[in-house]
């Protein structure tokens, strides 16, 4: 079965472990800009299918040979788990790379992928969450006031001194990344996939708890 965030996540791994070019590097009084955009370029903000993408295509282009022979079997959480312990990660490419896992465990802890879109949608995001599921529709981010409203503010501020952005591009971050998440894990527009999205997010967390940030 293929992965429905290994695409995602060999960008944001790909992207961390890339030195930073000086519009990606974190500037806690710049403009915010788009994010995501910088960090992955091009290729996000369609919905995408990745049929044609496996687990070893992913360990093979963003960990090297020695990593990858190192890892085979470890799973996504291992990709990002590697990516989060390389002390040389910096800049927008590893905020995103420390705001999936949040987005992910924020998914699950609202009782995965429908209970995560029904908050969602019950707190008037209605018209954003529609837009996330849409397979030809550009996905409309949140504000950041809502990005509050669905976050707390202490693993905001945690990120934000974790990483050394403030916490307006922590929350930028977060308006950008769960449309793209959500996105990713309705490949056919709808909750077809929802077991796989649930058992993947989950996979990916166990293996993170497991010591691999620690």
């Amino acid at each position: 079965m293929s992965s429905l965030l290994g695409n995602l996540i060999t960008q944001v791994a790909t992207s961390a472990l890339t030195k930073d070019s000086p519009q990606q590097s974190l500037n806690p009084t710049g403009d915010l800009g788009s994010i995501l955009g910088n960090v992955l370029g091009s290729t996000m903000g369609a919905q995408q299918q990745n049929n044609q993408f496996g687990l070893d295509d992913v360990l093979g282009s963003v960990l090297g040979a020695q990593q990858a022979n190192a890892n085979t079997g470890g799973g996504l959480g291992s990709i990002l788990g590697s990516v989060l312990g390389n002390k040389q990660s910096s800049g927008q490419g590893m905020l995103v790379a420390v705001l999936l896992p949040m987005v992910l465990n924020w998914v699950q802890s609202n009782g995965g992928l429908s209970g995560a879109l029904a908050k969602i949608q019950g707190m008037g995001m209605q018209q954003q969450a529609d837009s996330w599921m849409s397979t030809s529709q550009a996905n409309t981010n949140l504000s950041l006031e809502q990005v509050g409203q669905l976050f707390g503010r202490n693993e905001i501020s945690q990120v934000s001194q974790q990483t050394g952005a403030n916490e307006n591009m922590v929350m930028q971050g977060i308006s950008e990344l769960l449309p793209e998440v959500m996105n990713q894990l309705t490949p056919q527009g709808g909750m077809q996939a929802e077991s796989q999205a649930n058992q993947e997010i989950g996979d990916i967390l166990a293996q993170l708890a497991g010591g691999i940030l620690r």
